[in-house]
């Protein structure tokens, strides 16, 4: 094979795999802002620690950032729908 047919080959293949990989990667549609809108609309008075909370959540520690919501006031179920929205 010639280097000249070669390298469209190369750059084809190359897309593809750069295709997939696109399509693969999840789609991030919640964020610590979500979880923190949330708190904001049903709890508006336990807004302070509420960043840190929903970064918890955002990381995973669906546990903490719970604890952390009812600690500052918000409701259990609140909290639970505002650390969901962070992941």
């Amino acid at each position: 094979m010639r280097p000249s047919t070669r390298i469209p080959g190369i750059l084809a293949g190359l897309a593809l795999v750069l295709g997939g990989a696109v399509v693969a990667a999840p789609s991030a549609h919640a964020d610590v802002k979500a979880c923190e809108q949330y708190v904001a609309q049903h709890a508006p008075k336990a807004t302070d620690g509420a960043g840190e909370a929903c970064y918890q959540g955002y990381i995973g520690n669906l546990t903490s950032c719970n604890a952390s919501l009812v600690a500052v006031g918000v409701s259990k179920d609140a909290a639970q729908s505002a650390c969901e929205a962070s992941r």
